[in-house]
């Protein structure tokens, strides 16, 4: 196997991972929910599964955008993929930080309520 396949064959891992974590996350955010209901209130429990499956997103966006910088850089660094690969960062790099605003209520450039005091 060329190393060019190999570096291929990372990023494809690299998606899969990416996709594993966030089915996996989520997953494991909905068995959760039932427990968290159990022990405490509905509003307690809403607000961990939808943190659950928020990191889970993040976590996994940020994989995805991992193996897409090692399949463009790596394989084909022409223009147009390169064009593309910023592209796909711009529209992950937003969704991750409408994600952290939903989150937590603050941009990530903001410092937290808690850093404040």
């Amino acid at each position: 196997m060329d190393h060019l396949a190999f570096i291929e064959l990372m990023g494809e891992w690299g998606d899969a991972l990416g996709v594993a974590v966030i089915v996996v996350g989520v997953i494991w955010g909905l068995i959760r929910f039932p427990l968290d209901l159990s022990r405490q209130d509905t509003d307690f429990a809403y607000t961990q599964i939808r943190n659950q499956i928020t990191r889970t997103l993040l976590l996994g966006l940020e994989v995805l955008v991992a193996a897409d910088i090692i399949r463009t850089v790596a394989v084909s660094p022409t223009l147009q993929s390169v064009a593309v690969l910023a592209a796909i960062v711009a529209i992950r790099t937003f969704l991750s930080w409408s994600l952290i605003l939903e989150m937590e209520g603050r941009w990530p450039w903001q410092k937290s309520q808690s850093t404040l005091k």
